[in-house]
């Protein structure tokens, strides 16, 4: 099938900085993005491109470059499907909150509404494409929705999981490691090839299964959080002896087997797939019974999350086991330098246990705004959103979330946070100052000789 007209359903990490860089690449396909969300289809659609409902280095200037030529943002959801050829389903597929498997596996309600929607709409052939990160045999269930709908048109189903990291999403789209696209139809999967072939060298571009193409995703993703954990479950034994983590790190990563990548020690990984994708391993391995497979995978879930605890226990524990009406400025929200995605990030889930001591939570991030960090708080029902209001602000400006600050806590390894004057930082401080350096982006002995108490992760 030659495609002309690209439909994507959902404009967010995933769909947004994907269809920039399809429409980019391939000026002569119309590729629209559609979402019920009308102020977000509003912010992709804002003349101020700093307006952007996702930052990531780059898309701006791409989206600039191809909006309104063959890129288009619009809620016209089922009339965007009907003219396409090509439907890529790229919705959030969050960890259920509710019934079976609750807590693990994932829930594929939103992914179901819209092979409905496509199944109602479709008046012509279709290859539908799973973009969002989804459990093996989904795409089973979207063929049986599709194949039930009594029309005479034909689905092809399609898996095209995305290995993008958020930060580097662009130059991961520009130049990928691989392309996976995984089906039963041939035609189906050479149409979606070609469409990647138009910057992708063949050689790159994988085809299998559909099965194998979903749980490579989920590996993939369990594989580097393992990594991960890994490097952190060390940090700690480097802290009761006196080893290195960085030097531990480096050693091991100098290894051709193992590589340096993913080796860096901080507070735990966030994002929106790291821990989702390991549940729903976790899931899938248990509903076959297989338990041992489960717990393996489990157990770099329960690593980051004692990461986490760990380094706000010794946060309070250093500051003379209280943090009652102190100020503790935290530098970063976002899960990561380079996004404003602020999913599953650790700064939240150590901002709530300060804030179980009482502390007072100041917060700077570059790209995160305050409506964002009370949604992430309020969003965990510890407290009420009046409280959380009460007792963590947001600033604008670096100097002023640390001013009278009993401690700074480093939650994102933003670039920026090294280049601070940090002599002017103490001087505005509460004294004894500390900083708790949850991603080892700052030097030991240049921060001491300031006159700052400071801790690292395995050091």
């Amino acid at each position: 099938m030659k495609i002309t007209k690209i439909c994507c359903i959902g404009a967010g990490y995933v769909g947004g900085p994907t269809m920039a860089v399809i429409a980019k690449k391939n000026p002569h396909i119309k590729v629209t993005i559609v979402d019920i969300n009308a102020e977000r289809i509003a912010a992709w659609n804002d003349k101020d491109l700093s307006k952007l409902p996702i930052y990531e280095p780059g898309l701006a200037e791409i989206v600039e470059e191809t909006r309104g030529r063959n890129l288009f943002f619009s809620t016209e959801i089922d009339k965007t499907i009907k003219e396409s050829e090509m439907i890529f389903i790229s919705v959030n597929t969050p960890t259920k909150t509710y019934g079976k498997g609750k807590g693990m596996a994932a829930d594929l309600k939103y992914v179901e509404l819209c092979a409905r929607n496509i199944a109602e709409v479709a008046t012509t052939d279709k290859i539908v494409v799973e973009k969002s990160t989804l459990p093996v045999r989904t795409a089973q269930a979207i063929k049986s929705i599709l194949h039930n709908t009594g029309s005479d048109v034909k689905f092809d189903i399609l898996s095209n999981p995305e290995f993008l990291a958020e930060g580097t999403a662009v130059q991961d789209l520009l130049n990928p490691d691989r392309v996976l696209i995984g089906g039963e139809s041939e035609e189906a999967i050479e149409s979606l090839a070609n469409v990647y072939g138009s910057w992708v060298s063949q050689d790159r571009i994988l085809r299998t299964n559909v099965w194998s193409s979903e749980l490579s995703k989920l590996t993939a993703n369990a594989f580097l959080a393992q990594r991960i954990s890994s490097i952190n479950a060390i940090s700690e034994l480097c802290e009761h002896t006196e080893a290195n983590v960085n030097e531990v790190a480096k050693a091991i990563g100098m290894d051709s087997r193992i590589g340096p990548k993913f080796l860096n020690a901080s507070i735990g990984f966030g994002g929106s797939c790291f821990q989702k994708d390991i549940l729903n391993l976790v899931y899938i391995a248990r509903s076959y019974n297989l338990q041992a497979v489960a717990d393996y995978w489990e157990q770099v879930i329960i690593l980051n999350d004692h990461q986490k605890r760990r380094f706000s226990d010794h946060l309070i524990s250093t500051l003379y086991n209280t943090v009652s009406g102190k100020k503790i400025a935290m530098l970063g929200w976002a899960f990561k330098k380079d996004t404003n995605d602020t999913r599953e990030s650790a700064a939240i889930y150590v901002a709530d246990h300060l804030l179980n001591e009482q502390a007072n939570i100041a917060v700077y991030d570059p790209k995160v705004n305050d409506k964002k960090v009370q949604a992430d708080l309020n969003y965990l029902n510890t407290r009420t959103e009046e409280e959380n209001k009460d007792l963590v602000q947001s600033y604008n400006d670096p100097y002023e979330v640390t001013k009278d600050a009993h401690a700074v806590a480093i939650m994102t390894e933003w670039d920026e946070f090294k280049t601070y004057d940090w002599k002017k930082i103490y001087n505005h401080m509460k004294k004894p100052a500390f900083i708790f350096d949850g991603r080892n982006i700052l030097d030991k002995t240049e921060m001491e000789k300031i006159g700052f108490e400071y801790s690292s992760i395995g050091k």
